[in-house]
Protein backbone atom coordinates (compact mmCIF):
# COMPACT_ATOMS: atom_id res chain seq x y z
CA UNK A 1 0.00 0.00 0.00
CA UNK A 2 1.22 3.49 -1.20
CA UNK A 3 1.96 6.76 1.11
CA UNK A 4 -1.07 8.71 -0.11
CA UNK A 5 -0.06 12.11 1.32
CA UNK A 6 0.00 15.18 -0.40
CA UNK A 7 3.31 17.13 -0.76
CA UNK A 8 6.13 14.70 0.02
CA UNK A 9 9.41 16.07 1.27
CA UNK A 10 10.91 17.14 -2.41
CA UNK A 11 7.70 19.08 -3.40
CA UNK A 12 8.99 22.92 -4.18
CA UNK A 13 8.01 24.98 -1.35
CA UNK A 14 8.32 28.28 -0.64
CA UNK A 15 8.88 31.04 2.41
CA UNK A 16 9.04 34.53 2.56
CA UNK A 17 11.61 36.66 5.05
CA UNK A 18 11.36 40.19 6.10
CA UNK A 19 15.33 41.51 5.70
CA UNK A 20 16.20 45.01 6.89
CA UNK A 21 18.71 46.90 4.80
CA UNK A 22 17.54 46.26 1.26
CA UNK A 23 17.04 49.86 -0.56
CA UNK A 24 18.08 49.91 -4.06
CA UNK A 25 18.56 47.62 -7.01
CA UNK A 26 22.31 46.54 -5.65
CA UNK A 27 20.45 45.48 -2.44
CA UNK A 28 18.01 43.50 -4.53
CA UNK A 29 20.08 41.90 -6.80
CA UNK A 30 23.19 41.45 -3.97
CA UNK A 31 20.46 39.27 -2.22
CA UNK A 32 18.83 37.63 -5.41
CA UNK A 33 22.34 36.49 -6.67
CA UNK A 34 23.63 34.91 -3.12
CA UNK A 35 20.36 33.15 -2.42
CA UNK A 36 20.29 31.54 -5.99
CA UNK A 37 23.60 30.31 -5.24
CA UNK A 38 22.26 28.10 -3.03
CA UNK A 39 21.51 24.39 -4.20
CA UNK A 40 18.29 23.74 -4.35
CA UNK A 41 16.74 27.05 -4.45
CA UNK A 42 14.84 27.38 -7.56
CA UNK A 43 13.27 31.12 -7.38
CA UNK A 44 14.07 34.40 -5.73
CA UNK A 45 11.84 37.54 -5.72
CA UNK A 46 12.93 40.77 -3.58
CA UNK A 47 10.20 43.40 -2.64
CA UNK A 48 11.96 46.52 -1.69
CA UNK A 49 8.71 48.05 -1.29
CA UNK A 50 7.99 45.62 1.33
CA UNK A 51 11.13 44.85 2.52
CA UNK A 52 10.79 40.79 1.86
CA UNK A 53 12.28 38.58 0.08
CA UNK A 54 10.55 35.02 -1.53
CA UNK A 55 12.40 31.40 -1.43
CA UNK A 56 11.00 28.66 -3.82
CA UNK A 57 13.22 25.72 -2.78
CA UNK A 58 13.39 22.22 -2.31
CA UNK A 59 13.41 21.83 1.26
CA UNK A 60 15.53 18.31 1.19
CA UNK A 61 18.30 20.52 -0.09
CA UNK A 62 18.12 24.06 1.63
CA UNK A 63 16.29 25.08 3.95
CA UNK A 64 15.33 28.43 6.32
CA UNK A 65 18.95 28.69 8.63
CA UNK A 66 20.93 28.59 4.85
CA UNK A 67 18.34 31.45 4.19
CA UNK A 68 19.44 33.58 6.99
CA UNK A 69 22.89 32.56 6.78
CA UNK A 70 23.51 33.52 3.16
CA UNK A 71 21.52 36.78 3.36
CA UNK A 72 23.22 37.99 6.75
CA UNK A 73 26.65 37.17 4.94
CA UNK A 74 25.51 39.47 2.15
CA UNK A 75 25.35 42.66 4.39
CA UNK A 76 21.49 42.05 5.52
CA UNK A 77 19.57 41.37 8.52
CA UNK A 78 16.37 38.89 8.77
CA UNK A 79 13.98 40.06 11.38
Amino acid sequence: MGCHCKGGLNQPREVTLKVAGMNCQHCQKAVEDALKNLEGVKDVQVDLEQGTVRVKYNPIEVGLTEFKDTIQDAGYEVL
